[in-house]
Parts: structure tokens; C-alpha cells; sequence
């Protein structure tokens, strides 16, 4: 799966999205990039991949009531840059937006 990368005061930075079937909700996770194998060197735009995620954003799109959450997933400190934290709010609160809508428009219909 593809992943947002972002560089901040030489640190690299990947968002990336996933359906977490259990939880029945996006998942946006925001981790350290690390170096790509070194067999993608053919390939400069993938010099970087996502590391283990640190922050995970559960965003329900099954249950309207239902809240997004921001979870923590890390045995060691992080330290989130500022400017890397709203990067990441602003990812989870567009797919917010984005599910709520998918659900309006799907959710009537089912009703109906």
C-alpha cells in the first residue's frame, strides 16, 4: 500500500491507510520512515518505506455514533514535530470527513 511520506528537519515521516476489518474502521498510521531495501534503488522515489507505526488513527465507518480514536502503539519516546502532528490530524480528520459522507449517502439508502 502506498504511503504519504514527509520530511521534517532531516527526519523522514510516512503516513499510511488501511482497513482494520476487527475494528470495522480505517486505520491511519503515522510512523518514522526507514530506508528502503536497497533493491528498490532503481527506483528514487521509493528511497524511503513506513516504519512501525507510533500513532494509529481508528476512523469507524460502519456506526455513525461511534468516535474516532487515537491510539498509541510505542515501547520507546517519540517525539512528533509539531508540524508533523497536524499533517497526520489532517489526514485523520479528511478521512473523518470522508467516511461520515460515505455514510450519509450510504446509510440513507440502506434505511429506506
Amino acid at each position: 500500500m502506498p504511503a504519504d511520506l514527509r520530511e521534517h528537519t532531516g527526519r523522514h515521516y510516512a503516513i499510511q491507510f488501511h482497513y482494520a476489518l476487527p475494528d470495522d474502521a480505517w486505520a491511519v498510521e503515522l510512523s518514522e520512515a526507514v530506508p528502503a531495501p536497497a533493491a528498490w534503488a532503481e527506483d528514487p522515489s521509493e528511497r524511503y518505506r513506513p516504519g512501525a507505526a507510533f500513532l494509529v488513527a481508528f476512523v469507524p465507518d460502519e456506526d455513525p455514533d461511534a468516535e474516532p480514536t487515537v491510539h498509541i502503539h510505542s515501547h520507546d519516546e517519540h517525539v512528533v514535530p509539531y508540524e508533523i502532528m497536524r499533517w497526520f490530524m489532517e489526514q485523520v480528520a479528511d478521512q473523518v470527513e470522508r467516511c461520515r459522507i460515505a455514510f450519509e449517502k450510504g446509510g440513507r439508502k440502506a434505511m429506506e
